[in-house]
This record gives C-alpha cells, structure tokens and sequence, in this order.
C-alpha cells in the first residue's frame, strides 16, 4: 500500500514536471521558429521576459521525481538509467546548455554571442524533451527491464519516437498557450494572435500524434495500450481529449486566462493516463511497484518527508507561479520590447 502511494506521488511530480517543464521548453521551442533577428525580436523579448522569474524553479520537479525514484524506488532507477543512460545522459546535458544559453545571451553584449547563446539555448529546448520522451516510451515498451544492457533498441524504437515527439509538440503547446496568455497580460496585441496561431497549430499536430502513438502501442507495448483503452487510463485518456477541445474553443474565443488551464489539464492528464496505464508495473510485464520497492522503514520515511515538502516546499512554488501569472513579478510593455529595436511586427 505505501509502495503504490510513493508511486503515485512519483508520477504526479512526472506530471508537474511535463507541465512546468515543458511550457519552458515549448517557449525555448517557438524561440528556435521565430525567425531572424528583427522578425524575431519581439516574440523573443515576450520568451525572455516571461520565463525569466520562475525557469529555474521549474526543475525542482523533476529534482522532486529522482529523489523518490532513487530512493522509493531503487531497482526501478538502475533499471531505468543502466539501459537508458545515453538519452537520459543527452538531456542532462540539454538541460545544463539550455540554462547557461538562456542565463548568458541577454547580458551579452556582442550579437555574434547572443546568437551563438540563444541558438544553444533554442535548439536544448527541443532535443531535451525529445529524449525524455523518448527515455519515458523504452519504459513503456518494457525496453528498461532489470539487466537490460544499454543499447540503442531500448530508445531509438517507434514507440521511444513517438513518445519523444509527443513531448516536444506537447511542450510547444504549453509555451505558446502561456505565451499567447503573456501577450494579453502585458497588452502586447501583435503578439497575440501570433502566438495563438501557433498554439492551435501545436494542438492539432499533437492531436495527430497521440492517436498515431496509441497506434504503435497496440503492437510494440500491448500492456500500456490495454490500459489506455480501459479503466483508470481510458478516464485520464478522456479527461485529456475534453481538455484539448476546451482549449481549442477558447485560443479561438481569444480567452487566454483559461486556455492555460485547460492545457494544462491536457498534458497532465496524457501523463496520468499513461502512468495509470502501466499498473501495476513499473516497467511492464518485467518489473511491479511491489517489485521494484524500496525497504518499508524507507518508504514510510519517504511519505514523511514527502508531507513536509507538501506543508513547506510547495505553497512557495504555488504562490511563484500566481505571482507570475498574473505578472506581478516584473511588468512589461510593448514599448520596453521596442526600447531593444523591436519595431517590427511578428509576421505569419
């Protein structure tokens, strides 16, 4: 019983990390597409500014999700990095590039190194989901059982693929929902419907997606699949197609408050329904939670000092994040974007 708690609280922080995470990475993802200099400048300004308060804090998530990994779960966690280290090894590194990118090309003076920092940053933010996704669909596939030896098959394999991309267009969605919400915040009407196009465009892109993974499921991870279509996962399945419905209608109402929300209801819950899915294995068909559990004494400590974070850790990070949604943190114009030679209009 307190095996299955741990693990619950194990997959919601995977899901606060996809959420929180990945709206950093869906904005470095629209910094990559944004263009050149001048027609880039301005949704650039928007991404600076908007991740600015809360991009560090944002991986304290997944800090979160390792620390009961290792812990709670430590079987699992060898498992898991013996035969994914490479993809697992790529993101780490993503993760360090994109942050000292993000951290290095405002104050830099010199355009050659901005572009050179805002280029690593960009191009991290795209390959660091793709390879936890990809890492996240071994697991799913069963390619990440105890004693597996690393090899490419455990993550270069349709379903790794598709994983991998579901969260790069996942992401992309998130960042351009929040940044379409930002434009409105900060009375920036150019950048608006920019960016709400594209978070429609992400929409469906990864509507096409998801049914093209639960394709490839059916015949390369049978166990995920079945649990996709039934029970608790068919709910969190359903849960996230109302959800992406929702936040279509509202990005074409222009409603950007909400549309943040049920985005978040979309990502979240795809993550649900497929940690939900997996029951009661950790790594289907080769390893269960009771399995791949840590000692009980740990695991009651584990719920302890879980309960602490949750009283002391938590209500900080919420009230960060409503600090900066409603942008109270640290204002901005449309004139504090042209004071760094914005003049032009976004196009497309």
């Amino acid at each position: 019983m307190t095996a299955d708690l741990v693990a619950v609280v194990m997959l919601l922080g995977v899901a606060a990390y996809a959420c929180a995470g990945g709206t950093d990475y869906g904005a470095g993802f629209w910094d990559l597409t944004a263009g050149g200099a001048e027609r880039g400048r301005r949704p650039r300004g928007l991404i600076d500014h908007a991740m600015a308060p809360v991009w560090e804090v944002n991986n304290v998530w997944l800090i979160f999700v390792f620390v009961i990994m290792w812990t709670g779960f430590p079987v699992f966690f060898q498992a898991v990095f013996s035969s994914m280290w490479l993809p697992l090894a790529l993101a780490a590194v993503g993760i360090v590039l994109r942050g000292a990118g993000f951290a290095l090309r405002k104050p830099t003076r010199r355009i050659a190194g901005r572009r050179v920092y805002g280029a690593v940053f960009a191009v991290s933010s795209l390959l660091t989901p793709f390879f936890l996704g990809a890492a996240a669909g071994g697991i799913a596939s069963g390619r990440a059982a105890p004693g597996t030896a690393p090899s490419a098959h455990a993550w270069a394999n349709p379903t790794s693929v598709f994983f991998g991309l579901v969260a790069v267009v996942g992401a992309a969605l998130l960042g351009a929902v929040f940044l379409a919400a930002d434009s409105v915040r900060f009375a920036l009407p150019g950048l608006r419907p920019y960016f709400r196009r594209r978070a429609l465009a992400a929409l469906a892109t990864l509507a096409v997606l998801a049914v093209l993974a639960l394709v490839f499921t059916h015949e390369d991870a049978p166990h995920v699949w079945h649990g996709l279509t039934h029970g608790v996962g068919l709910f969190f399945v359903v849960v996230a197609v109302v959800a992406a419905v929702l936040t279509a209608w509202l990005l074409l109402r222009g409603a950007g408050g909400w549309s943040r929300v049920t985005a978040v209801g979309v990502i979240a819950s795809a993550v649900l329904a497929w940690g939900f899915a997996q029951r009661p294995y950790l790594v289907p068909r080769s390893l269960t939670v009771a399995e791949g559990a840590g000692a009980p004494s740990t695991l009651h400590w584990l719920v302890i000092v879980t309960a602490v974070a949750v009283v002391l850790v938590f209500p900080a990070v919420a009230l960060l994040y409503r600090l900066d949604a409603r942008g109270e943190l640290e204002p901005l114009t449309d004139a504090d974007l042209r004071r760094d030679g914005a003049e032009r209009e976004p196009e497309g």
